[in-house]
């Protein structure tokens, strides 16, 4: 089944899990992000890991694959601090390609780990995640489009946002 939600990407995904407020600012073009030095970061470890192999960083429609191979789809994070909205994020890129005839394991790798001692979690694309991943499509697509901003909600990682002087100063 084609997906209609055109607004939607990974990374509002992925902020959907974390942080609805952030994913709302994001999504409607208020972007802090190119101020925070742990997103210079990410975006750092990523050319990298770019520069060290081969399939890496492709473009699909409105999505940044980090490294795909005949076996895997493979999503780096910069730590496992989230691993839920990573593991969201990755399933959406699984459904992306599977909607273009491409079928792929998933994997998300962590630089960093906090709060588990795996440095990969691989992941399985299976219908009851489609069904989930439709459902936080529309209810991202009905948060984007809402006229109130979500309320800021003080939990562990906020001090490292790009959002936290925007929500608490």
């Amino acid at each position: 089944m084609k997906s209609n939600h055109t607004r939607v990407n990974g990374t509002l995904i992925n902020y959907y899990f974390h942080c609805k407020r952030q994913c709302y600012l994001h999504g409607n073009r208020l972007n802090l992000e190119d101020n925070s030095e742990l997103v210079q970061i990410g975006r750092a470890i990523h050319e990298v890991k770019a520069q060290e192999s081969e399939h890496t960083e492709i473009a699909i429609e409105n999505i940044k694959l980090d490294k795909l191979t005949a076996e895997y789809l493979t999503e780096i994070k910069k730590s496992d601090a989230d691993m839920e909205a990573g593991k969201w994020q990755l399933y959406y890129y699984l459904k992306v390609l599977k909607d273009k005839g491409i079928v792929r394991k998933g994997r998300l790798l962590f630089e960093e780990k906090n709060k588990t001692k795996q440095t990969a979690v691989i992941l399985e694309l299976d219908d009851a995640q489609e069904r989930e991943l439709e459902r936080v499509q529309t209810q991202i697509e009905e948060l984007l489009l809402s006229d109130e901003v979500p309320k800021a909600e003080k939990k562990a990682g906020c001090k490292k946002c790009a959002y936290y002087e925007y929500c608490f100063i």
